[in-house]
């Protein structure tokens, strides 16, 4: 796409299947390098990934080239199949359907970035589940709590 000028930052939030708490602090490195792989093979820019055992946030920079659907298909597919082939976890390995996407000014990139390093410390104060919809609040999209990430029942 000659003369097409991006600038487009978007944060990712995806759950384990069930949010099960499966990605575990010996393999959740491994994991995050190879996801980093799968989206810089897809042209963008993974500016930083971090997260929880039971879910992942992930801010790129996005190439136009591929829309949003498109490129969390390949991550989470191509992350599952890496897990599941390496027998990495004792049960087979599931992302839950879906992905939360949220969209930064460059103004506010550093906020995000430090939002996602400290991903452990938030979360002694927040639930997965209430820091989700407060990011759909707070970016205003209308959502049914039906569909919101599950866990198991």
């Amino acid at each position: 796409m000659a003369n097409t000028y991006t600038q487009l930052y978007i944060q990712f939030v995806f759950a384990v299947k069930y949010r099960k708490s499966l990605i575990l602090p010996s393999w959740k490195d491994s994991l995050y390098k190879y996801m980093t792989g799968i989206i810089q093979n897809h042209r963008h820019k993974l500016i930083v990934i971090n997260g929880m055992p039971d879910h992942v946030h992930i801010l790129v920079g996005l190439h136009p080239n591929q829309s949003l659907s498109d490129l969390m298909k390949f991550a989470k597919g191509e992350s599952s199949e890496w897990i599941n082939k390496n027998r990495i976890t004792p049960e087979k390995f599931y992302w839950q359907e879906g992905f939360g996407a949220f969209s930064y000014s460059r103004s506010q990139i550093k906020n995000v970035i430090h939002y996602i390093e400290n991903q452990e410390s938030h979360h002694q104060k927040q639930s997965f589940r209430e820091e989700y919809i407060e990011q759909l609040k707070t970016f205003d999209i209308d959502f049914n709590e039906q569909y919101i990430f599950h866990d198991l029942l």
